[in-house]
C-alpha cells in the first residue's frame, strides 16, 4: 500500500517513517502542512493518509474535508495528540484515530483496517452519505470541551481567519472548517449573506441600512447583525420578498 505522512514534527513523520517501513508499506511522500499535503496527494494518489490534525497554516480536518471532494479519495488514518477531535475525525472520512506516542501495534491495525477499505468501497460510503439526510447537529468547541448544536438553534456561521463562530441564542461557539463546505452541506437552511457570514434564512427578521449604504441582517433571537455585501445584496433582498 501507498502512505503519504502528514505531520508538522520532524520527530513524528521520522517516527511514523520507521514504524510504516517496518510494517512494509511504502511512503510515496511526506508534508508538514496542508498546503504541501494536498499537493503531495493529489500527485501521488496514495492509498492510504497518516494525517496530523494540529499543524500551521490550518488542520487536518480541513485537509480530510478537501479530500471528500475527490472522485477515489483515500483512506484517512488521523494521527494527534488530542482526544477531542474523535468527534470531528469520525464525522470525515477516516478510518482510523491514533493518539500519540502511537506504537507499532496499534498502528499495524489501523493500517489492516484501511485496507480492508478499498477505494471503491469509499466512494460507495460518500454516495451513501451524499443521499442521507443532511446532520442534524454539528460538533463545536465549548468550556466543557465538545458539544453537539443543533442545527435548528444556530443564527448564523461567522468565519475568520482560522475558525468559525456559531451564533445561537445560548451563546457562541468556535468550530473548525470553512464556510464553503457548511454551505454546501446545509444549503436548505443557510443562505450567504458575506464571504465571512452565512446565516439562518427561516431567522431572518428584515434588513437594517448600515453606514455607508451597506446592509445589516436582523435575526430573530440574537443582537447581533451580520453585514451584507454588495455582492449578496440583490439575493438577500430577493431572498426577504420570498419569505
Amino acid at each position: 500500500m501507498d502512505l503519504v505522512i502528514v505531520d508538522d514534527e520532524p520527530l513524528a513523520r521520522d517516527r511514523l517513517h520507521r514504524l510504516v517501513t517496518a510494517l512494509d508499506h511504502d511512503i510515496v511522500a511526506t508534508a508538514a502542512c496542508p498546503d504541501t499535503a494536498l499537493k503531495a496527494i493529489y500527485s501521488c494518489k496514495p492509498d492510504i493518509v497518516l494525517l496530523d490534525i494540529e499543524m500551521p497554516g490550518g488542520n487536518g480536518l480541513q485537509v480530510a474535508e478537501q479530500l471528500t471532494e475527490l472522485e477515489n479519495p483515500p483512506a484517512i488514518i488521523f494521527t494527534t495528540a488530542y482526544g477531542q477531535y474523535a468527534l470531528d475525525a469520525f464525522a470525515t472520512i477516516a478510518v482510523g484515530y491514533l493518539l500519540k506516542p502511537i506504537q507499532k501495534a496499534q498502528l499495524e491495525q489501523a493500517l489492516i483496517q484501511a485496507q480492508a477499505i478499498t477505494r471503491a468501497q469509499l466512494s460507495a460510503q460518500q454516495e451513501q452519505e451524499v443521499q442521507q439526510p443532511a446532520a442534524q447537529h454539528i460538533t463545536v468547541r465549548s468550556h466543557r470541551g465538545i458539544d453537539l448544536i443543533p442545527i435548528e438553534s444556530i443564527r448564523c456561521f461567522l468565519a475568520d481567519s482560522k475558525y468559525i463562530t456559531v451564533m445561537c441564542p445560548e451563546g457562541e461557539f468556535l468550530m473548525d472548517g470553512t464556510l464553503k463546505q457548511l454551505e454546501v452541506k446545509f444549503s436548505t437552511h443557510f443562505t450567504r449573506v458575506h464571504r465571512n457570514a452565512m446565516v439562518a434564512t427561516h431567522y431572518i427578521d428584515g434588513l437594517n441600512r448600515a453606514v455607508g449604504g451597506h446592509y445589516s441582517v436582523r435575526l430573530k433571537g440574537i443582537t447581533h447583525q451580520p453585514v451584507v455585501s454588495r455582492r449578496y445584496a440583490g439575493k438577500v433582498k430577493r431572498l426577504l420578498k420570498s419569505l
